[in-house]
């Protein structure tokens, strides 16, 4: 399949895209066959994929990956970079080409010693493909230190390097960053365009898509995990019985704690799986003996210490992004509300629970629901300056009691 069909509603990007496409594909061709370059070009070497939380930004920038690494015999004959099917395209969307670098983390940050080697590997020559690409997937992640290790390379690319970065919106990326990228708006995909790609490509239930779209409210990935897990929809459901136990002080503090408890709860999770077996690889790598209490060789401790701050400081962003969702989900809650009070033609989110909703929207006005969605969010900014998550949570339950 084309690699554009993973891109959902953004028609206007994918068209821009598949332009620049083929007149890097003219480029190359050019700068091979040794004849002159095209006169214009909608090519560039530095892209900023900008838009809000499941619009697409990873996707849009990998599938324009993968038309750039293109080797259809078909382009010759007219054809447009992004079959889908030729080695180039295939192994980008999967992660295997030589000459991709796909970046994300799992950490709070990007530092300075991971954009070096970004940097040293965007100088290279392509190996196999077209293009060296980078693909940054979490640039707003960038440390100031790594934003400007980055901006050297940008403003002094190799020949045929491309860098292909994302962020939510262009504040969450330096100025002189941005200044030297061509800039992308991802819009959110309407709802039913994310129901009709489930349905589509993942086989899911035409009323269950069309269900988790609208709960989602667009976003395509959680989406299609409320869809595939029965526990990401258990979770969903307690949260949004939040703000029928917040009548009290005592509810209010319980309600935090399971909040931060289950967030927590998932990182546990996330480490038991990934932590243990890092732990022995590494401890493999560096010649110990088999077992946990087997001696270390000297001199290997501070690696084992740098592995132990990573694993720390992932538990923690999982912890954050798990509560982060919660916190989506509520404002979710009090927009339906928010919705019905003021009579609004705005479809429901939460249908499925609209007996609660109507509930709360007659217990209350409209400006007691903004500032309950005004307290969530401050919420979140406090989790952002590492405020211990239990005293935000708990701030921002005892603002959405009753009264």
């Amino acid at each position: 399949m084309p690699v554009w069909d993973d891109l959902v509603g953004q028609e206007r990007v994918q068209k821009q895209l598949a332009a620049a496409a083929r007149d890097a594909d003219a480029l190359v061709t050019a700068i091979t066959d040794g004849t002159a370059p095209p006169p214009s070009s909608k090519m560039t070497h530095a892209w900023l994929f900008t838009g809000p939380p499941g619009s697409g930004r990873s996707t849009a920038a990998r599938a324009f990956a993968a038309a750039l690494q293109c080797t259809s015999p078909d382009r010759a004959l007219g054809g447009e970079p992004g079959c889908g099917f030729c080695d180039g395209c295939h192994t980008t969307l999967i992660g295997t080409h030589a000459d991709v670098q796909i970046v994300r983390t799992d950490l709070l940050s990007i530092g300075v010693k991971e954009t070096r080697d970004l940097v040293r590997r965007a100088q290279l020559s392509p190996a196999v493909g077209r293009w060296q690409v980078i693909v940054l997937e979490d640039a707003d992640r960038l440390t100031e230190g790594a934003g400007n290790v980055i901006l050297k390379a940008v403003e002094e690319p190799a020949p045929r390097t491309v860098w292909l970065l994302c962020a939510p919106s262009l504040e969450d990326v330096l100025p002189t960053i941005r200044s030297r990228c061509r800039h992308l708006t991802l819009s959110t995909p309407s709802v039913d365009a994310v129901a009709d790609v489930l349905v589509r490509r993942d086989g899911i239930e035409p009323a269950v898509a069309a269900a988790v779209a609208r709960a989602t409210q667009g976003h395509i990935d959680r989406a299609r995990r409320l869809a595939t897990d029965e526990t990401a929809r258990a979770r969903r459901s307690a949260v949004l019985k939040l703000p029928l136990r917040v009548d009290d002080v005592g509810g209010c503090l319980k309600a935090a704690q399971e909040l931060v408890d289950a967030a927590a709860e998932d990182a546990k999770q996330v480490a038991e799986e990934v932590d243990t077996k890092e732990t022995e690889e590494l401890r493999a790598a560096l010649g110990a003996g088999a077992g946990a209490g087997s001696r270390m060789p000297r001199g290997t401790a501070g690696v084992m210490k740098e592995l132990e701050d990573r694993q720390k400081r992932r538990r923690t962003r999982t912890q954050r992004d798990t509560l982060d969702l919660a916190l989506t989900d509520l404002t979710g809650f009090y927009r339906d509300v928010l919705a019905l009070q003021l009579g609004s033609s705005v479809a429901i989110a939460n249908e499925e629970i609209r007996p609660d909703l109507d509930r709360v929207a007659r217990a209350s006005g409209p400006e007691r629901t903004l500032r309950r969605i005004e307290a969530i969010i401050a919420c979140r900014d406090a989790l952002d300056r590492n405020v211990a998550p239990l005293l935000a949570v708990e701030a921002m339950t005892m603002s959405l009691r009753a009264g």
